[in-house]
């Protein structure tokens, strides 16, 4: 129900807000995976300039969301917002993971089967 709560807001009439909430909750749901995806320990623990660039970077985007969510004036601003951010966080998380692995550290992966 958090997802909606913004639409009122924004004085959206029911049949447009039904219809945007869907649009909206798609790019925000990408954006939350991504958030899931981020990186919260350095890659073999090595705390080296790219490990920090990539909490700068993640921070930044987190900080640069909340700004665009609260300048959003319509439901494809907060579409783009959501958006944009998820493809900063994969960005990031890709470039910092690449950066890694050309120095011959890989991130580690847990595969569990039954």
């Amino acid at each position: 129900m958090k997802k909606f709560a913004i639409l009122p807001m924004l004085g959206l009439g029911v049949a447009t807000a039904s219809s945007a909430a869907i649009s909206m909750l798609h790019e925000e749901e990408m954006a939350r995976d991504e958030e899931a995806r981020i990186i919260t320990h350095p890659i073999a623990g090595i705390e080296n300039r790219f490990w920090f660039d990539y909490r700068i970077d993640v921070t930044e985007a987190q900080k640069e969301l909340s700004s665009d969510l609260r300048r959003a004036s319509d439901v494809e601003d907060l579409r783009d917002a959501w958006e944009e951010y998820a493809h900063q966080l994969r960005g990031e998380r890709e470039h910092y993971v690449e950066e890694m692995a050309e120095r011959g550290y890989r991130l580690g992966r847990v595969i569990v089967v039954d």
